[in-house]
């Protein structure tokens, strides 16, 4: 089947969803969701949560959970692992079996969850503008949204031309990925996140506007030079990718030579942006005539 992982959030939670084109409909992550119900403070602890109610439904013939499917979704660290997943009739009879105030009001955004998929089949535009809803929820700017979106649009193409040149998903795309950043940017994935003071969040909805636009510019390239010179071998692409990082890194040097001041922030977007404000400004003022 075709299936597009698209992460929501219910309230400031995220839950990896995942859209099947084939069978129209929703699967949602089970773990997310117990650790939502159950306020757990972090996925392992949600999963062996999960993992004591899933052995107490299937000892009391609960078809819900031996009938449960296993998709690869994206953790914390970047790599897809296979997860139970629920469709919204199977998800519904599991939320039934946790004792949780959120039981209904997690029901109710499933069900629109389901409604909203088709109402932006007809109308792709509603989806971008869920996109910038949940993006304005979390404290992001304006113009950095905009950015956001605009570098999914860019990553999207670049994994199109990935799979195009027998590219894998998983490893592969982090090993390029990796490289990229690293000629761009002089660091891998996880090295920037370190550098960011990140654990499970997105490096990207991390990055400051420099940030993306230069990673944005990086996979465009990156994305170019494939089309060109036609990689056959991940040895093949692994070079086009350090290209299309080179490019960025250019890009980069030549920002901070004029700017003196480097472009790598260890501040992540929002904290970049508070920074920023006036208001930062004011206090900090006030702080110094203190």
């Amino acid at each position: 089947m075709t299936k597009h992982e698209v992460p929501k959030l219910f309230e400031d939670r995220k839950i990896r969803t995942v859209w099947d084109d084939k069978e129209e409909k929703w699967y949602f992550s089970v773990v997310d969701v117990v650790g939502v119900l159950t306020d757990q403070p972090d996925v392992e602890h949600a999963r062996n949560y999960w993992k004591v109610l899933k052995h107490r439904l299937k000892k009391e013939g609960n078809k819900s959970v031996t009938n449960c499917n296993q998709l690869k979704l994206r953790a914390s660290d970047g790599k897809s692992y296979k997860t139970d997943v629920a469709d919204t009739e199977q998800l519904f009879r599991i939320i039934q079996s946790i004792p949780s105030p959120k039981a209904e009001p997690i029901k109710q955004w499933i069900a629109h969850v389901a409604s909203e998929r088709i109402d932006q089949m007809q109308d792709p535009e509603l989806s971008i503008q869920q996109a910038m809803m949940d993006y304005k929820r979390l404290g992001y700017s304006d113009n950095w949204i905009n950015q956001r979106l605009k570098s999914i649009e860019i990553r999207k193409d670049l994994t199109d031309q990935w799979k195009l040149h027998n590219v894998e998903e998983g490893i592969q795309y982090a090993t390029l990925t990796d490289i990229i950043y690293q000629h761009w940017a002089g660091k891998t994935a996880k090295e920037y996140k370190e550098f960011k003071g990140l654990k499970k969040e997105n490096l990207r909805d991390n990055m400051t506007n420099e940030e993306l636009v230069l990673n944005m510019l990086a996979e465009l390239s990156t994305t170019s030079i494939t089309k060109s010179k036609n990689p056959q071998t991940l040895e093949d692409n692994m070079k086009c990718a350090a290209d299309g990082g080179d490019v960025a890194r250019v890009a980069r040097e030549q920002l901070e030579a004029k700017t003196g001041r480097n472009v790598i922030s260890p501040l992540s977007a929002k904290r970049f942006f508070e920074e920023q404000s006036p208001n930062k400004e004011i206090e900090d003022g006030d702080k110094k005539e203190e």
